[in-house]
């Protein structure tokens, strides 16, 4: 191959988007086991890649040169063959520092946590000592002479301003749990996680939840690969090119999850905004039905509704696990269960679309919107709760299409 990312494991990544999007090649995704990486970097038969978990410190050992800030930090992301001469570069270190520097974050004076032992966390840590953090500290598993245990992190440095997160957990496929409980961390100001599928951890989101600076690591990635794609071509992008990008990756990625009532046009307004924006749209009615093999009305007559719940639920985590730019109507109940609007939270923008319901027209299909006096009992019960699991609410006054074009807007803005 010409250009691409080299790791062990690799259906996670974005990169591909992201570089032939920058520039005009062809960039490719290997997937190397252990034991095929020294053949690979000795055929030298590339001319510039990435590279990502497991082997950003191996690598080393096979390089010809190696760039004085990747030697000082002690691994490498980037290697160029130059002639069959192979240098390592860091332009992980560059995206991170991109990433705080964006978030208005200052770790001058403070004590950072890095949870992890691997490469990106030498990363982590050489950035939090040139943004002038007082104390940069790795957190792995097990104790090593450079890293401390978790239960040290909580018993010594429970005090810890910033906490940035360089292990794989939370990475899609695996996505559920935090690498730490950031519940034992007192004073915690922010945080930063490495990984950027989903788009928002675990841990990103209870530190939100917190009401914390919280960022996942979406534009790190973007930063590096546009710093990546500088020593690959030999040229320069302009500054606001790293801006640009970004904003079109998330775009491009990020979910629309559109709640409200039963009823009230979520799966007509989803439908035309996943045409305006060449989307995806799924209907998680109509996926549970194709699951059960029989209408919501049946399922409700015959196993009630706990069992249909239990069906939404494995249904709304499926479709909500990976970024894909899909357009979601969820049915009217979908987000009573928490841990279903945390599944979707994780990858998507929400939006309550509030029609009145006097406005919403009682069907027999929807087993707890059967007449008026349900619909107006389900709008007092849910009203809130779509209030409070939405990125933005949508008051209906217009019809389907004025819905999907201002949902449209919002999206390409916030985006």
């Amino acid at each position: 191959m010409q250009y691409g990312l080299i790791g062990e494991k690799l259906g996670h990544s974005f990169s591909k988007l992201i570089h032939e999007s920058l520039a005009d090649y062809r960039y490719e995704l290997k997937e190397l086991p252990r034991e095929a990486l020294s053949s690979f970097l000795q055929q030298r038969d590339f001319a510039a890649i990435n590279v990502t978990i497991p082997y950003k410190q191996a690598v080393m050992a096979h390089l010809d040169e190696i760039d004085a800030a990747a030697k000082s930090i002690g691994a490498v992301n980037t290697i160029v063959n130059s002639g069959g001469t192979l240098k390592g570069y860091n332009t992980d270190y560059l995206g991170l520092k991109a990433l705080i520097e964006r978030s208005g974050v200052s770790l001058k004076g403070k004590t950072v946590a890095i949870l992890g032992s691997g490469g990106t966390s030498l990363t982590a840590r050489q950035v939090a000592v040139d943004l002038g953090a007082a104390r940069a500290v790795r957190v792995s598993r097990r104790e090593t002479p450079d890293c401390i245990t978790y239960e040290a992190l909580y018993s010594h440095y429970r005090t810890a301003q910033v906490l940035i997160n360089t292990t794989p957990v939370g990475m899609y496929p695996q996505v559920e749990g935090a690498a730490a409980d950031i519940g034992r961390l007192e004073q915690l100001e922010a945080m930063f996680d490495a990984v950027y599928n989903p788009l928002r951890t675990d841990l990103v989101l209870a530190a939100k939840q917190r009401g914390l600076i919280a960022q996942g690591g979406l534009f790190m990635l973007v930063a590096q690969a546009v710093y990546a794609s500088e020593l690959f071509t030999g040229t320069s992008y302009a500054p606001e090119s790293l801006e640009r990008e970004y904003r079109k990756i998330l775009c491009r990625m990020q979910n629309i999850a559109l709640a409200g009532m039963p009823g009230c046009g979520k799966s007509t307004v989803g439908k035309q905004l996943a045409q305006a924006l060449g989307r995806d749209f799924s209907d998680t009615d109509k996926l549970i039905e194709q699951r059960a093999g029989m209408p919501i009305s049946e399922i409700f007559a015959k196993s009630g509704e706990a069992a249909f719940r239990r069906l939404e639920s494995e249904t709304v985590c499926d479709i909500a696990k990976q970024p894909t730019g899909a357009v979601i109507a969820l049915g009217g109940g979908a987000v009573l269960d928490p841990a279903n609007v945390h599944a979707l939270k994780r990858n998507a923008r929400v939006y309550y679309i509030n029609r009145k319901v006097e406005d919403i027209v009682p069907t027999a299909d929807r087993p707890l919107a059967l007449d008026r006096a349900a619909l107006q009992q389900r709008y007092r019960e849910r009203h809130t709760i779509y209030e409070q699991c939405a990125d933005k609410e949508i008051n209906v006054t217009a019809d389907a299409a004025a819905v999907a074009e201002a949902i449209r807007k919002d999206y390409l803005s916030e985006s």
